[in-house]
């Protein structure tokens, strides 16, 4: 299968004062055509960075190493006026924070429209016209009025999806959502599985869903890709993960779920700027030995786990 993304060794460190703090240390992972890989874990782990990274929208104090492959171009090294031709056309992002993301002075039509007149190359008046299918295609109704309305005159869920419809006006090959169901009642977060099946469908593109959401997971991705203390430490398929997980960190996550007892993770999530020596997870594990705690395990051949029980 091709892929449309492929992340190899990537290392983002924010430069501090007098240290730096390790926010993705290591990551490889690709995301085929066509697919829906969830990156999951626990909040502050990493992974809204690592997302932010591949579109290269980091503040000047970070520094970045590796390789970010998009359709074989590395993304770190195109000059800035190339990437703004793959920035919001070919990869899209959907920020975690419909409420913030939104300019509040700004018609949410116009807002949907500026990627189409940039991208494009089409006048408003075309522009607009699709705005108003796009609207109406995520029931945001009346479209015809509500794209002269402001953002403080949609309700949380009608922002969502217009961003979500901001996303796909250009039709992209890839679209980044960042936490999608920060916020969402539970009774609402089945309307989003919806929308990002229904969107991925009809435009036939990948999805990289980035989430501390479990259950949400579950009913929209293809793969899971494992991400704790800036590392990956396990992926696998979807079906895999939520039967039968190996590492003992996916183990954890899954059994703090309501649904299977919601037993706490023991201890408290380490340093991003001095990480456990060893494997990160050790101070955590129950089945850590010595070796895990001097030794840092390798991602495991065949089936994706950083872990010295599978190594």
């Amino acid at each position: 299968m091709n892929d449309v993304l492929v992340v190899k060794d990537l290392q983002v460190h924010f430069i501090l004062e007098n240290t730096s703090v390790k926010a993705v240390d290591g990551v490889s992972f690709n995301v085929h055509k066509g697919e829906t890989l969830a990156l999951i874990g626990e909040s502050g782990r990493g992974k809204s960075v690592l997302g932010m990274t591949i579109l290269r929208l980091l503040p000047k104090n970070v520094r970045v190493n590796g390789k970010i492959l998009f359709n074989e171009s590395n993304l770190l090294e195109l000059p800035e006026e190339e990437l703004r031709k793959i920035r919001g056309k070919e990869i899209a992002l959907i920020p975690q924070n419909p409420a913030t993301s939104l300019n509040p002075v700004l018609k949410v039509g116009i807002q949907i429209a500026e990627p189409m007149e940039i991208h494009l190359g089409i006048d408003r008046k075309t522009a607009m016209q699709r705005v108003v299918n796009l609207l109406n295609y995520f029931d945001i109704n009346p479209a015809e009025k509500r794209i002269n309305e402001y953002p403080h005159q949609y309700s949380g869920g009608m922002k969502q999806r217009a961003l979500v419809a901001m996303g796909t006006s250009t039709k992209p090959k890839l679209i980044i959502a960042d936490e999608p169901t920060k916020g969402v009642d539970v009774t609402k977060k089945l309307r989003v599985v919806e929308l990002f099946r229904r969107t991925k469908e009809s435009n036939k593109l990948s999805l990289l869903i980035i989430t501390h959401d479990l259950p949400f997971a579950e009913k929209l991705a293809d793969r899971i890709a494992v991400m704790y203390c800036g590392q990956i430490v396990e992926t696998c398929d979807a079906k895999t993960f939520f039967e039968e997980p190996l590492h003992p960190y996916s183990k954890a996550l899954l059994d703090s779920l309501p649904s299977r007892g919601l037993k706490p993770i023991k201890g408290y999530s380490p340093s991003m700027v001095n990480p456990p020596k060893g494997c990160r997870f050790h101070p955590r594990c129950e089945y850590a030995t010595s070796k895990c705690l001097e030794e840092p395990p390798p991602i495991a051949n065949g089936n994706g786990v950083r872990c010295w029980l599978y190594a």
